[in-house]
C-alpha cells in the first residue's frame, strides 16, 4: 500500500517514543498499533509491521545490557527457547481463534501486578532466591511468549512480573532478562507473519531505526537510574495499557 512520506516521519517519530518507553517499562506496542491502525493499515498487517519494528526495538535494548554485562545469554537459554517455541504456536493460532476474547480480563492482572508492584516491600533492584525451579519458570515464561505472539499487550510487564516475583531477579537483572525474551517472541512471530506475507517492509525498517534509537537510550537511562525510573514507568504502562483495552473492549 501506498504512504505518503509524513506518514512515514510520524511513524519513525512514534516508533522512537515506543522503543524508549518499551526498553524501560514495556508497553510500546500500545504507542505503535494505535498509530499502524490510524494510518490505514489493515489489523493483520499492521500487527506484522508491529512485530517488524518492534525485534529492532528489543534487539537494542538487549544489545546495551549484554554489553552492559547484565544479561547472560547462557544462563536464560532454557527461557529462550520456551518463550520462541511457544510465541510461534501462539502467531499461528491467533489466525484460527479470537484473541478478543483475552482482552476481557487481561488489563484486570495488569492492575493487580501494577498495583502489587507499587507497593511492594520485595521489588528490590539486588536479586534474591528464586521462588520456583527454573524449569517451570521456563513454562510460565513460554506461555508468555505465546500470549505475545497470540495477543500481546503488556507482554513486557508479565515477564518483568514473573522474573520479578517468581524468578526472584532484581528489577534490572529481570529487565534485562525481559528484554532477550521479547526480541526472541518478536523474531518468532516475525517469521510466522512473513511466512503469511503480513509485513510492510519498507515502513517496518523505517520505524525499526527508530525503535532502535530510542530504545537505545532507553535502555541506557534505565541502567543508570535503576529502580528508581523502572519502577513508576513500569506502574504507569501496565495502568496505560490497562486502560487502553478496557475502553476498547467496554466503551
Amino acid at each position: 500500500m501506498d504512504l505518503t512520506l509524513d506518514i512515514y516521519l510520524i511513524l519513525f517519530c512514534t516508533a522512537f517514543v515506543a522503543g524508549f518507553v518499551d526498553s524501560i517499562a514495556g508497553g510500546g506496542g500500545i504507542i505503535t498499533i494505535p498509530a499502524l491502525f490510524l494510518a490505514g493499515i489493515p489489523p493483520h498487517i499492521a500487527l506484522g509491521t508491529n512485530k517488524l519494528q518492534g525485534t529492532f526495538g528489543s534487539f537494542s535494548a538487549s544489545l546495551h545490557f549484554y554489553r552492559m554485562g547484565v544479561l547472560d545469554l547462557r544462563a536464560n537459554a532454557p527461557f529462550i527457547v520456551c518463550v520462541f517455541a511457544l510465541a510461534a504456536c501462539g502467531t499461528l493460532l491467533i489466525n484460527v481463534f479470537d484473541s478478543t476474547i483475552l482482552a476481557k480480563f487481561i488489563p484486570f492482572l495488569l492492575i493487580i501486578f501494577a498495583i502489587y508492584f507499587l507497593f511492594s516491600p520485595k521489588i528490590k533492584e539486588q536479586d534474591s532466591k528464586t521462588r520456583i525451579p527454573n524449569a517451570l519458570l521456563a513454562a510460565i515464561l513460554g506461555i508468555i511468549g505465546f500470549y505475545d505472539g497470540f495477543f500481546g499487550p503488556g507482554t513486557g510487564s508479565f515477564l518483568m512480573a514473573a522474573l520479578i516475583l517468581l524468578g526472584g531477579f532484581g528489577v534490572t537483572q529481570s529487565l534485562a532478562r525481559a528484554k532477550i525474551l521479547n526480541f526472541t517472541s518478536n523474531i518468532a512471530s516475525l517469521l510466522i507473519f512473513s511466512i503469511f506475507g503480513n509485513i510492510l517492509w519498507i515502513l517496518g525498517l523505517v520505524m525499526g531505526v527508530g525503535q532502535f534509537i530510542g530504545a537505545y537510550f532507553g535502555a541506557k537511562l534505565a541502567s543508570k537510574h535503576g529502580i528508581k525510573i523502572i519502577k513508576p514507568l513500569i506502574v504507569i504502562m501496565s495502568i496505560a495499557i490497562s486502560a487502553r483495552l478496557l475502553y476498547r473492549e467496554y466503551f
